[in-house]
C-alpha cells in the first residue's frame, strides 16, 4: 500500500469529498434512498463551511483523497435522548461521520480518520462520541461496534423523499486504536 494518512481538508478538497459523498452514498445507499434524495446531497455550500470551521478530515493514499470524517460538537437535536432530554454530558458529546470510498475500503482509512478525529475531538474538551447510521447499513454498524461503539437505543426515522429511512445511534468512546 501506497503511504497513507489523515489531513485536515482544506478548500482544495471540496470537489474529491463532494464526488466521494455523492458516489458512494449512491452506490452503498440505492436501496434505501430514492433517486431524487440522492441527486441532492449536500451543497457545495454546506461543505465549504464544514471544511472552513475546521470539521473535515480527508484520508489519502498516496496521492489519492480516499474517504473523509466529519467531526464536530453535536446539536442538541442529535444528542437529546429519545423523551427530547439533553443526557449530563451533552455539552461534550461530538457527532462523527465517516465514509471511505469502497474501492479504498478494507485497508484502514476509516479506523485512521475516527483515529484522529476522536484524538483532535477530546483534545478540544470531548468526552464521547455518537454517529447515525441507516438501520440497515451493517457493515456501519459493524465498522462501529468494532471501535468499541454500540447502539445507544436511540433510534429515529428520517423523511427520504417520501421514504422512511430509520437510523439508529451509535454512541462510543473517543479512544481508538490503530490496530482495531
Amino acid at each position: 500500500m501506497a503511504d497513507a494518512g489523515v489531513h485536515l481538508a482544506t478548500a482544495a478538497d471540496l470537489a474529491e469529498i463532494i464526488r466521494i459523498h455523492r458516489e458512494t452514498w449512491r452506490l452503498a445507499y440505492a436501496q434505501l434512498l430514492p433517486q431524487e434524495v440522492l441527486d441532492t446531497l449536500d451543497t457545495e455550500e454546506a461543505w465549504a463551511m464544514a471544511v472552513q470551521q475546521g470539521a473535515v478530515l480527508k484520508a489519502v493514499e498516496g496521492e489519492w483523497t480516499v474517504g473523509f470524517a466529519v467531526a464536530s460538537r453535536a446539536p442538541d437535536d442529535e444528542v437529546a435522548k429519545a423523551d427530547g432530554s439533553l443526557p449530563e454530558d451533552a455539552d461534550t458529546t461530538a457527532l462523527l461521520s465517516v465514509l471511505v470510498e469502497p474501492r479504498w475500503g478494507r485497508r484502514g482509512h476509516g479506523t485512521r480518520l475516527v483515529a484522529e478525529a476522536t484524538k483532535r475531538l477530546a483534545e478540544a474538551g470531548a468526552t464521547r462520541g455518537i454517529a447515525w447510521v441507516p438501520e440497515a447499513d451493517k457493515a456501519s454498524r459493524n465498522f462501529y461496534e468494532r471501535l468499541g461503539w454500540s447502539g445507544d437505543g436511540t433510534v429515529r426515522t428520517l423523511d427520504a423523499g417520501g421514504r422512511p429511512l430509520r437510523e439508529i445511534r451509535m454512541s462510543g468512546p473517543l479512544a481508538v486504536r490503530l490496530d482495531s
